[in-house]
């Protein structure tokens, strides 16, 4: 059953992101989706970066944001983001790629609770998202 549940969240993944416009313009490449979880990637380029040379926080905050849809959509429920909060610990360089890991934390009902951390390509922790979810009905894909 949980490789059946598995191969569902990636299918259900794989079809946000072809029906999505940030995410492919950004190149977000997803590494792995399972039920309640999921780790996507993007590399910084010179149009993601803010006034200071660095990636603007609001990229950072998309790729979490990206990982925490994939993690709380996996079920194949129809799901958008409540409420999300970032943490930026460490400044991110253009040309870095940056991992973004969700993990449910907690599902109760129609919620759910989700961590995502996000870090720079040699496990540098550049910022730590919480995310709360809620199903809103239906289904993303046909199964």
């Amino acid at each position: 059953m949980a490789v059946d549940d598995d191969r569902l969240a990636r299918r259900v993944a794989d079809a946000m992101l072809s029906r999505e416009g940030t995410g492919p313009a950004w190149k977000v490449e997803i590494e792995e989706a399972r039920s309640g979880y999921a780790r996507v990637r993007m590399t910084i380029r010179p149009d993601m970066a803010n006034g200071h040379g660095i990636a603007h926080g609001g990229m950072i905050f998309a790729l979490a944001d990206t990982a925490f849809a994939y993690a709380c959509n996996s079920r194949n429920a129809i799901t958008v983001a409540q409420h999300g909060s970032i943490s930026f610990l460490s400044p991110v360089q253009v040309g870095e790629t940056l991992v973004a890991e969700a993990v449910e934390r907690a599902r109760e009902g129609r919620s759910g609770v989700y961590a995502v951390q996000v870090r720079a390509g040699e496990g540098r922790i550049v910022a730590e998202f919480q995310g709360l979810s809620r199903e809103t009905g239906g289904m993303v894909i046909e199964p």
